[in-house]
């Protein structure tokens, strides 16, 4: 049986596997004659999965040489008692106040040298060789209690590794940095020339000498910044390893995760890097304010899944409604707690899972929504909560099934999110995120699928560009020249690249590839700028295809035979190149050189697609309005509609069993006319596989 599997098959692991379901349960906040009517609740919304002691670290153990492991003794066989699995977490994501008053030196730093003090949550140092004695020794005293408790089905290190102290400049810091620094580079000179020391007198000539981009009277070394980046990310993926390795050796029949945080602008740390890592891929995700709040839940979903593999996923986090940490919270509207979940389920997951159980009445977070509300189970919230238990139910022939390939891919890369955003550039206006945000939307308008895969992806062979027909890759700023030659080749065989301004520009160490940007991929784009011109905010140019473009305008030498597919009308570069397209053998590669925003993509991007023989799956009146996913199983496709819209669409003419049909009335009802999708719905069609 294999991990997702394992997970989702119960505290017995021998029923039938279904969609896991399930929240955060935190029961030591409530007394224990609360804990019976949450069993109860819990069987009455077909909870399945709960994750268990995720901050209870000072209950678990009040002082240095003291342990209470008998409440949570009792909250494991509850669960088991009533058939729910425990994701069990390791307790370490933040450490209790007697351990920073013994341990003061776990305390992260900030770059400007302030202390960050406990009294909120993830006060601890990702270096710290004195916070990872002891975190170890609670991990190894979880295993040893409950590695052969019926009831565990996973372990859950720590807690959103990173959301707080992903970037900590203390001492200890500086001295893992100078460790991860001499196994990247080897040598002082090997350092020097990668960081560019010649440049204002930073040669080192010992080790000691670097410190992290603390503070400093003018910009740091970009490079040191970017490796700065990098050692961030990989010295809390060692925490994690340290934490799985024990896991590990105590219980190996028991799969490990850990829950990323793929949503918004989270960037600090690099989950291409760390899903090999762990047993199953976790996520959690809150729809982020703003016009494409749910274009960047699918977004999400799907990059989720393509740090997968398009294997199964578990949705670790999301919430029933409102949140409590944007400056306004509102709650959910009928029908979207479903369509957000399903949405997740459509992209792989395999787990639906919310923070949390029962909505706090203490604590930072008493506001923010969950399964159970203040209310309590006397209400609409709950009578969701209960309806989207039953949809999953029904969805349980899905389980196990993979995201089924799109022709089309979003490239998606960390190194190019944290170069391209660094100071002393072109411009501070840049969001990564944002510019390929706006071609997946695009793709969602189009109705035609894409995944959204990353280059760490295409290093590990968890993604093939072979299996794509069109690849974007927005702002891939850092092209190293292995990714340079990898991209090329698949151009030549047959692939059609598309990039955007401030591509190709450095290289894996941040040089700039001399003789003309865009730098690496030149030859390949059959063009030449001898200069960036990013434009002031608030400008714009018109293209002569009648979109607009914003934040940059590349002047553009064309080489011949490279086509040009819009020009500017206005501006420094008027009547010059602004979108171009260079045929390849049996490929081609193109070049937009301004933001267009989705919807100056959009005819853009048909124009590509057709050229490439890529088109929609969906009948012409569903697409735009319509987002289509497919999870496939050897057997049988499962078509996800997700309604995009707040009124009904007609899916006259798709065939399929109907496994699920969402209303906003109740969130899994049935009053949609069987071949309506209703507003903010969701409809799941069984189809045979076709067979290639």
């Amino acid at each position: 049986m294999t991990d997702e599997r394992r997970l989702l098959a119960g505290p017995e692991r021998t029923v039938s596997p279904r969609i896991a379901y399930g929240a955060d349960y935190n029961p030591d906040q409530w007394p224990r004659e609360v804990w019976a009517q949450d069993a109860r609740l819990m069987q009455a919304a077909g909870v399945n999965v709960v994750s268990v002691a995720i901050f209870s670290w000072a209950r678990l153990q009040p002082a240095p040489d003291s342990w209470d492991f008998g409440w949570l003794d009792e909250v494991m066989d509850l669960m088991h008692a009533h058939g729910i699995s425990v994701d069990l977490a390791t307790a370490t994501a933040s450490p209790p106040p007697w351990l920073t008053t013994l341990h003061p030196e776990i305390l992260p730093v900030t770059r400007t040298g302030e202390t960050l003090w406990p009294g909120g949550r993830q006060q601890w140092r990702p270096t710290s060789p004195v916070y990872r004695r002891y975190a170890l020794a609670l991990v190894e005293a979880m295993a040893d209690r409950y590695g052969d408790h019926p009831a565990l089905a996973a372990w859950h290190v720590s807690n959103e590794l990173g959301c707080h102290n992903v970037e900590d400049y203390s001492d200890d810091a500086a001295a893992a940095f100078r460790t991860w620094l001499r196994d990247r580079y080897g040598t002082l000179d090997g350092l020097n020339d990668a960081w560019g020391t010649a440049f204002w007198s930073q040669r080192y000539t010992d080790w000691e000498q670097i410190l992290p981009p603390r503070l400093a009277a003018s910009y740091p070394n970009p490079t040191q910044q970017l490796d700065f980046k990098r050692f961030s990310s990989d010295a809390l993926r060692d925490h994690l390893r340290a934490e799985r390795d024990l896991l590990r050796r105590y219980t190996p029949q028991i799969p490990v995760t850990t829950n990323f945080m793929v949503m918004g602008e989270t960037k600090g740390m690099n989950f291409a890097s760390w899903a090999p890592e762990i047993d199953f891929v976790s996520n959690d995700h809150y729809l982020q304010p703003g016009p494409q709040g749910r274009a960047e839940m699918s977004f999400s979903a799907n990059l989720t899944s393509g740090l997968a593999g398009g294997r199964p996923w578990f949705l670790m986090e999301h919430s029933t409604s409102a949140v409590n940490w944007q400056s306004v919270n509102v709650p959910k509207r009928p029908g979207e707690l479903a369509r957000d979940s399903l949405t997740h389920v459509a992209h792989g997951a395999d787990a639906v899972c919310f923070f949390q159980w029962r909505q706090s009445a203490a604590g930072a977070e008493k506001y923010h929504s969950a399964m159970v509300p203040h209310a309590g189970e006397d209400s609409a919230l709950f009578r969701d909560v209960v309806a989207l238990g039953r949809t999953l139910a029904d969805l349980a022939p899905v389980v196990g099934s993979r995201r089924a390939p799109a022709r089309a891919a979003i490239l998606f890369d960390w190194d190019s999110w944290w170069a391209s955003e660094l100071d002393s550039h072109p411009t501070e206006l840049l969001r990564y995120r944002a510019e390929a945000l706006d071609w997946y939307e695009a793709f969602l308008d189009a109705g035609v699928r894409a995944d959204v895969v990353t280059v760490a992806g295409l290093d590990d062979g968890r993604t093939d560009l072979a299996d794509y027909d069109v690849v974007v890759a927005p702002v891939l700023h850092v092209v190293p020249t292995a990714l340079a030659d990898r991209l090329e080749r698949w151009v030549r065989t047959g692939g059609h690249l598309v990039t955007t301004y401030f591509s190709g520009i450095v290289d894996g160490d941040d040089h700039v590839w001399l003789g003309g940007y865009p730098g690496a991929l030149r030859d390949l784009l059959g063009i030449r700028i001898e200069e960036l011109n990013p434009l002031h905010a608030g400008d714009a140019v018109r293209l002569d295809d009648g979109s607009v473009g914003t934040l940059w305008s590349d002047r553009i030498d064309v080489r011949p035979g490279t086509e040009v597919l819009a020009r500017y009308l206005d501006g420094q570069q008027a009547g010059r190149a602004a979108v171009t397209r260079r045929p390849v053998d049996a490929g081609s590669a193109a070049y937009v050189s301004t933001r267009l925003g989705a919807a100056g993509i959009r005819p853009l991007l048909g124009r590509l697609l057709d050229a490439a023989g890529v088109g929609s799956e969906l009948p012409e009146p569903l697409r735009g309005r319509v987002e289509l996913t497919v999870r496939r199983s050897a057997e049988a496709e499962y078509w996800f509609l997700v309604n995009r819209t707040d009124e009904p669409v007609g899916l006259t003419g798709l065939a399929g069993e109907r496994l699920v049909s969402t209303t906003p009335d109740d969130g899994a009802g049935t009053a949609a006319a069987q071949d309506t999708l209703a507003p903010r719905g969701v409809v799941v069609l069984a189809r045979p596989r076709e067979r290639s």
